[in-house]
């Protein structure tokens, strides 16, 4: 059984671990010729996005019920997330490695995102929409959040062309590790930072995007 401690040492390589299905116990390690990143800070924002910031009614909120994201992040046809590693995230989260944004909208769930922290870099694992636009709000308040607390390295792992359209690009293995050996060098703290609210993240967004 594979421990929080070697899940650690496993992201410090460049690696990252997924199950082939939720039925599935085992749990296998990969490391694509390529990998995606997001900025931190200075995420692109559609104009409807931020359209629909600026209309009111979105707020986040960090670590809301961390199990319940990752359960709805699974709640899929098709998975990589088994329960091994769904409970390998629990421990990671309670040792303070691991962590959830999650969006509102009118104070309902609308989305949110989790993923696992070392040193300056922010391991994004999966992301979940209730309503439309849910999940990209919180990439964005994400973002905005990783620049304030101290992360210089965002990684989602692979690209899609919903990360594509707000900013994701693709750098090969040999860059990325180049990238992660100085994020782990840096002293971010995941809660060294409030949130903004709605309309400060309109107003950041709209200089940058």
């Amino acid at each position: 059984m594979l421990s929080t401690r070697q899940l650690l040492a496993g992201y410090a390589q460049g690696i990252f671990p997924m199950a082939e299905s939720a039925e599935n116990p085992e749990l296998h390690w990969f490391s694509p010729n390529f990998r995606g990143v997001l900025p931190v800070g200075g995420i692109h924002a559609s104009r409807s996005l931020r359209r629909a910031l600026r209309q009111g009614g979105w707020s986040a909120r960090l670590d809301y019920d961390f199990d319940t994201v990752v359960a709805a992040c699974a709640d899929r046809e098709t998975t990589w997330i088994n329960e091994p590693l769904a409970d390998l995230y629990r421990q990671l989260h309670q040792q303070g490695h691991a962590h959830a944004l999650v969006t509102l909208y009118q104070g309902e769930f609308a989305g949110g995102i989790f993923g696992v922290t070392l040193g300056g870099a922010f391991f994004g694992e999966s992301m979940v929409s209730a309503r439309p636009d849910g999940s990209k709000m919180a990439l964005i308040w994400l973002s905005s959040h990783l620049a304030r607390c101290g992360f210089v390295l965002f990684d989602t792992q692979m690209t899609t062309p919903h990360l594509t359209t707000m900013g994701a690009v693709e750098i090969s293995r040999r860059t990325y590790l180049k990238r992660l050996e100085n994020a782990l060098k840096r002293d971010a703290d995941f809660q060294g930072s409030a949130l903004p609210d709605d309309r400060q993240l309109w107003q950041e967004i709209t200089q940058t995007s």
